[in-house]
């Protein structure tokens, strides 16, 4: 089975594509705007801003872009201000979801949202109906590759902190308690490991079965609330056949 893990690294790969077009520089723009609104300019004190470039400098965007975005943050120039809302509900097949807003129309957004899910025969739910199923976790995703050893990244991951190591056809996957992530994350970078995907993000606590009937509605639901320009992260505890989501992919 596949789940949201998969899907996360999927959708990390289309925005590094989708950044040549520019639509993901959008996003972190946002990112930065309300991390740097919110905790102040400087990196070195505020994480989320500190996350935030980050992921702006893993996708190639330019630093006069982050730059531009941190003073609009933190008003030394004009620019919009973004309001940050979460939505809860349930997708196709009863997989919980979970998606963060940045948006300068609250009215707009919910709207749009609302009739993605009605589309694709979910439906949202009320502030908390599904927040319960999820915990924060630091994930950091390594390539496989000839030149990463298993069971050294597995060691190196341990020492550091890291609460679990696991692995797939594709990627090893580290996961790390919110307050050792970036211990992790630089103990793992000074030795030389590159990450393909590195966040604090949500994570389900257990996973739901979605049949092959139903993910295909619910991928595209999780892919078109992701293209939405106010949805900044999406979240799910989906479990769905590597032949579903292979679908998909085709």
């Amino acid at each position: 089975m596949a789940g949201h893990s998969k899907w996360a690294n999927r959708i990390h790969r289309k925005s590094r594509q989708d950044a040549k077009r520019g639509k993901v520089f959008g996003k972190l723009s946002k990112e930065i705007i309300v991390a740097a609104r919110m905790g102040g300019g400087d990196p070195a004190v505020n994480n989320r801003l500190r996350l935030g470039i980050e992921a702006a400098r893993a996708v190639s965007m330019p630093a006069d872009n982050i730059e531009r975005a941190i003073k609009r943050g933190t008003g030394e120039i004009d620019g919009v201000s973004y309001e940050e809302i979460t939505y809860e509900g349930y997708g196709p097949g009863g997989a919980a979801m979970m998606l963060t807003c940045l948006t300068d129309n609250k009215t707009r957004t919910v709207a749009e949202v609302r009739r993605l899910f009605d589309r694709a025969g979910g439906n949202l739910g009320e502030a908390g109906s599904v927040a319960w199923m999820f915990e924060q976790k630091g994930v950091l995703v390594v390539a496989k590759g000839e030149t990463v050893d298993g069971d050294e990244l597995l060691l190196a991951a341990v020492d550091a902190g890291a609460d679990d190591v696991t692995e797939d056809d594709e990627y090893f996957e580290i996961v790390t308690d919110p307050r050792d992530y970036q211990a992790v994350h630089d103990a793992l970078k000074a030795a030389g490991y590159a990450f393909d995907r590195a966040e604090l993000t949500f994570v389900p606590k257990s996973n739901v079965p979605v049949p092959d009937d139903k993910a295909k509605n619910l991928l595209n639901l999780m892919e078109q609330l992701d293209d939405h320009d106010d949805v900044q992260q999406v979240y799910s505890n989906f479990e769905v056949s590597d032949e579903a989501l292979a679908a998909v992919e085709n």
